[in-house]
């Protein structure tokens, strides 16, 4: 058993770092795009695939198909065709979990019909498609995806805190519960199938990208995944953004993680270390169990951001 949770924490991460990576890529530059498909209730689908990005959730509805994030560059037709192989009906919405590259910029390929949605701080951040932190754009690849395609996918319904869309067991709830990931990072809610989508606030078992760029918080992350662990009820199940199927006690111990993560920086800066020697001697504590070792870079530009933040 030990060894399939350290192997599952390796995969995450390899994962992962590929989906940062290639989050900025241009679209010719990624292998053959198998957009792959795990059923999680009747009407409701994460679809994943190695290179393309986030996981997509796929909810069918009566009145269409709502997708969640839409992946890499190039891979929002692959997308679309393996839609097409779980059902007939039209995407009808794009909900966007947050701004990156790998999880927006497939909204270019969708119909010009299909309503995008976001939170009101993701919709100014995918205006300027800013680099995350951290993440340097590979050669030729787009450097705004949505103004190199006249506007495309960019959203035309946004909200603050919450919104819901549609009735009954066809529900959507939206939630915003303050920076982390980035400053716009919004929780999709299925109520009727007790399952919820979490984007890269919550990508896995893993040190998490902290892009102040585009408004993130190494401070406040922990907080708001905690808000979101004690405020959405009745779910069972979480999509995260680029691992496998999670759970609300994997959410909660994840917030702990995040503010644990956040006080050892913040304690060292008070002691008189520099960031250096922080990233340098930090280890994942051993009671987080199947957490992946950060990747150096990774790690270092987390320091910073606490660092930066921290007075």
């Amino acid at each position: 058993m030990k060894r399939t949770i350290v192997l599952a924490a390796l995969l995450t991460t390899g994962f992962l770092s590929a989906a940062v990576a290639g989050m900025l890529q241009a679209p010719g530059a990624q292998a053959p795009r198998v957009v792959t498909v795990e059923k999680l209730r009747d009407n409701l689908y994460m679809m994943g695939g190695a290179g393309g990005g986030g996981n997509s959730a796929v909810f069918v509805t009566s009145a269409g198909v709502v997708v969640v994030d839409t992946k890499n560059p190039g891979w929002g037709q692959p997308l679309l065709e393996k839609i097409k192989s779980v059902t007939d009906k039209p995407v009808t919405m794009i909900i966007n979990t947050h701004t990156h590259g790998d999880h927006v910029s497939g909204n270019v390929e969708f119909p010009t019909t299909v309503e995008v949605v976001t939170q009101e701080n993701t919709a100014k951040n995918m205006e300027a498609m800013r680099v995350p932190t951290g993440v340097t754009p590979a050669p030729g690849a787009p450097v705004n995806i949505f103004k190199e395609n006249g506007g495309r996918g960019m959203p035309k319904r946004t909200f603050k805190d919450n919104l819901t869309l549609g009735k009954g067991d066809e529900r959507i709830e939206l939630h915003y519960f303050g920076r982390g990931h980035t400053n716009g990072d919004a929780f999709v809610v299925f109520p009727a199938l007790r399952v919820m989508h979490a984007g890269d606030i919550f990508s896995g078992k893993n040190l998490p990208l902290l892009d102040a760029n585009n408004g993130g918080s190494g401070v406040e992350i922990g907080k708001t995944l905690g808000k979101a662990a004690d405020n959405v009820k009745g779910i069972d199940q979480i999509i995260t953004g680029h691992s496998t199927v999670m759970t609300p006690a994997d959410l909660k111990e994840y917030a702990a993680f995040n503010n644990e993560f956040a006080a050892t920086v913040q304690a060292a800066k008070k002691a008189g270390k520099t960031p250096d020697e922080v990233a340098s001697t930090y280890k994942i504590p051993a009671k987080y169990t199947g957490y992946a070792e950060p990747q150096a870079a990774r790690l270092r530009a987390n320091v910073q951001v606490v660092w930066d933040e921290t007075k």
